[in-house]
């Protein structure tokens, strides 16, 4: 639990899977972070307005370091969403349940600002088998402009401060 007697900073980290790009560009491979230092890895996925039927769909995986090796699915269930024209206007999350799988695509038009949360904790990962990595990828949503960003904000740290989220 993060503590209000901290630096943020002190207690998290924040780590890009991809810097701000133009989703149109082609599809993306976020970087690989360890979660070997963290209770829970949030996902945040922030995009503009696309184009009629070119929405994103984020792929969320797992894998053994942060090279990354043996990536496969990380799936969940949940996806906390605000999309609307203009997010400023929306206050509350809209909480989306799914049949578990590793991939989500809104059910409404790429034409939304979009922002999306899935949070994962480090019991979801195949620790038996040595899977303590997350990465994110993309889905190439179309030819339309449609400017994105995908980050993780770490926290839960097992050690203070908190240690690197990109190195084994």
């Amino acid at each position: 639990m993060l503590t209000p007697n901290a630096l943020f900073v002190e207690q998290a980290q924040i780590v890009p899977f991809f810097m701000p790009v133009n989703l149109s560009s082609g599809a993306l491979t976020g970087d690989v972070i360890s979660m070997k230092n963290f209770e829970k890895c949030t996902i945040v996925f922030l995009a503009g307005v696309g184009a009629a039927s070119q929405d994103p769909t984020i792929t969320v995986l797992q894998a053994t370091s942060v090279a990354p090796s043996n990536a496969k699915a990380l799936n969940f269930t949940r996806i906390d969403v605000k999309q609307a024209s203009a997010l400023t206007s929306v206050g509350a999350y809209t909480t989306v349940t799914q049949a578990a799988g590793n991939t989500y695509t809104s059910d409404t038009s790429g034409e939304t600002q979009k922002l999306w949360v899935i949070e994962i904790s480090a019991t979801d990962l195949d620790t038996d088998n040595s899977f303590d990595c997350v990465q994110v990828t993309m889905a190439d949503p179309g030819t339309a402009s449609h400017i994105g960003t995908c980050f993780a904000i770490l926290w839960g740290a097992r050690y203070m401060p908190p240690g690197s989220a990109i190195a084994n």
